[in-house]
């Protein structure tokens, strides 16, 4: 998590910053703008490209269009974007981009990381375990209970094979010493879907995705994978407190340029970022899907993708995790 005052600091970059570079006009944009995103509409991923679309519409003059292409674990999406020649087509990626060397490096046609210039992180949000009606169990120890009785009895569904909840899953199956079966979906509201209607017994789900059926008692959370309670799901407890220790996990949500883009672009690009965390807008609609308005921008960005990219590939390497 960013401090406060990294987010004072920000901000105050952005006030002082943003007027003049407003009022230089650019030419970019001189058309509509596409935003990519790799899942399906209607989850988080899509729901906070859509709401940063709103948003910078108005501040660049020019239409944002959310462009969904689910599938292949977003790397269809990524592909799409990774090869355009300029800043018109643009990613709204999620925590998943890093994890695709992992899984996929022999693959790709592009490099999660060259291939792209990190805008800003938008957004981060915890995961958290829930269960459809149909599993019968009211708490992390009973999941846990029925997992250890039933060895790969226990389904869990993710928005794919090297998503950030597939690796949640994985890793929280090997720290409560338990087998579970893995169900990828193509986008995380299908693999929602199908736990709420009993096809999957549960996901680790981001919170964003799964707050308002939590809230509504269509799914039950059993732990949220962060260091405290959530403010919105305060009678959830942590999954330390429940009693697998040290097990975390959370996703972020931020936005890619192709290499090729333009310093210039890419800058007028954050200013949109940092002016839609800012917002009392865009805060809000974060903080309503159960995320955190994260404004970290440029080479802090960058830094950050790089060392996930490290450390997935290890997880990976360790727990023989591989696409089929």
């Amino acid at each position: 998590m960013l401090s406060r005052f990294f987010f004072a600091g920000c901000l105050m970059a952005w006030v002082f910053g943003a007027a003049p570079a407003r009022a230089q006009a650019p030419g970019w944009p001189a058309q509509p703008v596409r935003l990519v995103v790799g899942f399906a509409a209607g989850g988080p991923t899509d729901i906070v490209a859509r709401s940063f679309a709103e948003h910078a519409a108005k501040g660049l003059g020019q239409p944002v269009i959310v462009d969904n292409k689910p599938g292949a674990n977003t790397i269809i999406a990524a592909e799409a974007v990774a090869n355009a020649a300029d800043a018109y087509t643009l990613l709204l990626a999620a925590t998943n981009h890093t994890m695709i060397p992992a899984f996929y490096s022999g693959r790709v046609k592009f490099d999660a990381l060259k291939s792209f210039k990190p805008v800003c992180m938008l957004a981060s949000a915890p995961t958290v375990l829930v269960v459809g009606p149909s599993l019968g169990a009211r708490t992390l120890a009973e999941f846990v209970q029925k997992a250890k009785a039933s060895p790969l009895g226990i389904t869990y569904a993710s928005p794919g094979i090297g998503s950030s909840v597939h690796f949640a899953g994985e890793v929280f199956a090997r720290q409560a010493g338990v087998k579970l079966t893995h169900i990828p979906y193509k986008g995380a509201a299908p693999a929602v879907a199908d736990v709420m209607a009993g096809q999957v017994d549960a996901s680790f789900a981001t919170l964003g995705s799964v707050l308002p059926l939590i809230k509504s008692g269509k799914l039950t959370a059993l732990a949220i994978a962060s260091n405290q309670r959530s403010a919105q799901l305060p009678g959830v407890p942590t999954f330390d407190e429940a009693g697998v220790k040290g097990y975390a996990a959370d996703a972020w949500y931020g936005l890619l340029a192709p290499a090729a883009a333009p310093e210039a672009t890419v800058k007028l690009l954050q200013r949109e970022a940092l002016a839609y965390a800012a917002s009392a807008a865009g805060s809000e609609k974060l903080r309503s899907l159960g995320m955190v308005p994260q404004p970290l921008c440029g080479e802090a960005f960058a830094s950050q993708m790089a060392r996930e990219v490290a450390t997935y590939s290890q997880v990976a390497k360790e727990l023989n995790l591989k696409a089929d």
